[in-house]
């Protein structure tokens, strides 16, 4: 260990990893976002890279831990196995932190750039990448450590990545002054950053005071709807013996909430009928029945195929059902889970399916809003409802409402799924529109385009909760402008990088 790092730089690098992991929930100590990066920040320089990595390694391992719930319990993973696919994950995303601290010391050394300067436009412009490269995975992008409703209102002008630039620039600036105080240097305070950093934060704030004074979650047009938690449990789910009891659970639910006031639109999760509802049969008939005895519009997860016998494509789909039991629309998911409902290049991966039980073999779907009383539902299948831009683009495509359906069973007792709602909540603020989320085992609930979290259930409840949900995206700049000052970012820190090849005159 000696030789990968000295000591010191790498106990800093460990707890800064460490620190920043605890601002996410749970327990999601959110101020330690701000001040996490100071002790990686004050000894990088000795390491630029391997300090990076290691502070990335310990983030990333404690954030995800639960990747080990869902490989070994539901993938039925060899525990050996699981832990080196979680390492390895670990392992590649650390690689976005080393490449940030790397560059940050390089252009110190070689332009004599300040980090305060350089780091926060790095590192968003790298958690920006991340959201794409490989297909994406923006799972803990810093942002998201922020759930306070006064400092995350600022998610409707600059998105997830203005927090995350923020929260740089408070560890960078919080660094520069802990290193001037030991050497006593007083001139040297960073007073322009320092103002910088006080006046965005005061900016923030106060942004946060007037949007949430505003009445952001008023709309004329309502809906009175209901999410349903059935509370299935993974492990019986696609019994052949569970399906008819599975599928009765949902229909009392719904009933129930349909009498609680729940008069228009009930949401079961994704792949709540364990079968293919298109086929039709017995099971499909007893879903198509509860809208007619409830009068309402039902909304629900299940698995669909397209094409041909012997050539036929599966889908993770929604399909929304009329008050008379009639199929409207069906919507499918478009972003798919890599080795989870997909193996990504699998030509070249041949081996991947025999190692990893329950891997899907679906295929992606479009953007399409469903259409229902002259509204569109934009529908976000579990993992989408992490990507920023997938929400734009239902919103753009003229969504009124998304929904978000998801089976966080696998996540078990974890943290994950606080961590996805958390995700979630940021949907709302950046297009400024209601989602309604409902989860097979939790947390289902409401939220309302300020932010706020509504009729929020428990982990592994059998329940629902219904809400009136306003109708009507009031997107801002964000939603207008998506990820053009992060991606501007990345051609920024191309360039610095291009200029500390060229020698100094």
């Amino acid at each position: 260990m000696r030789r990968f790092l000295p000591d010191s730089c790498l106990a800093s690098a460990a707890l800064s990893g460490l620190l920043l992991a605890l601002s996410f929930p749970a327990p999601g100590i959110s101020i330690l976002a701000w001040v996490g990066l100071v002790p990686l920040l004050c000894s990088m320089q000795r390491r630029p890279f391997k300090s990076g990595f290691l502070t990335g390694l310990v983030f990333f391992s404690v954030v995800l831990y639960w990747l080990n719930i869902v490989m070994t319990t539901y993938g039925r993973m060899s525990p050996l196995l699981s832990a080196a696919a979680y390492l390895l994950l670990a392992a590649y995303l650390s690689l976005f932190f080393a490449a940030a601290t790397w560059a940050a010391c390089r252009l110190k050394e070689k332009r004599g750039y300040s980090y305060m300067l350089t780091l926060p436009v790095i590192w968003v412009g790298l958690e920006f990448l991340r959201e794409f490269l490989l297909t994406g995975f923006p799972w803990a992008t810093l942002g998201y450590s922020q759930q306070n409703l006064l400092f995350i209102q600022s998610a409707d002008l600059f998105g997830v990545y203005g927090l995350s630039y923020l929260l740089i620039l408070s560890n960078t600036v919080v660094a520069e002054v802990v290193q001037v105080v030991r050497r006593r240097a007083w001139r040297e305070l960073p007073a322009g950053p320092l103002l910088l950093l006080v006046a965005l934060f005061m900016l923030n704030t106060g942004y946060g005071w007037y949007r949430l004074g505003k009445t952001p979650d008023q709309r004329e047009a309502h809906l009175e709807t209901a999410v349903i938690q059935g509370n299935i449990d993974q492990a019986v789910k696609w019994h052949p013996d569970f399906q008819i009891k599975s599928v009765d659970i949902y229909r009392d639910l719904s009933r129930q909430a349909s009498k609680a006031g729940a008069t228009d639109l009930l949401i079961w999760p994704e792949a709540a009928t364990p079968f293919y509802f298109q086929r039709g049969g017995v099971l499909a008939d007893r879903v198509s029945e509860l809208p007619r005895a409830t009068g309402s519009h039902l909304l629900f997860g299940s698995p669909a195929y397209t094409g041909e016998p012997g050539d036929y494509q599966y889908l993770n789909s929604a399909f929304l059902l009329s008050p008379r039991g009639e199929v409207l629309e069906r919507s499918d998911k478009t972003h798919l889970v890599p080795f989870g409902e997909y193996v990504p290049l699998k030509p070249f991966l041949p081996f991947i399916d025999k190692l990893v039980v329950g891997i899907g073999d679906y295929s992606p779907g479009q953007v399409k809003p469903l259409g229902m009383n002259g509204y569109e539902l934009g529908v976000l299948v579990c993992y989408e409802a992490i990507f920023p831009e997938l929400a734009r683009d239902y919103v753009s495509s003229g969504s009124d409402l998304l929904v978000n359906i998801t089976n966080d069973a696998w996540f078990g007792r974890s943290s994950a799924p606080a961590q996805h709602l958390a995700m979630v909540r940021f949907r709302a603020i950046e297009n400024r529109i209601w989602i309604a989320r409902a989860a097979n085992t939790g947390i289902s609930a409401f939220i309302a385009p300020s932010g706020r979290i509504l009729g929020s259930t428990d982990l592994f409840e059998t329940t629902y909760a219904t809400a009136r949900v306003g109708l009507g995206a009031r997107p801002g700049l964000y939603a207008a402008m998506g990820d053009l000052i992060p991606g501007v970012f990345l051609i920024v820190v191309l360039f610095w990088l291009v200029q500390t090849r060229r020698k100094q005159c």
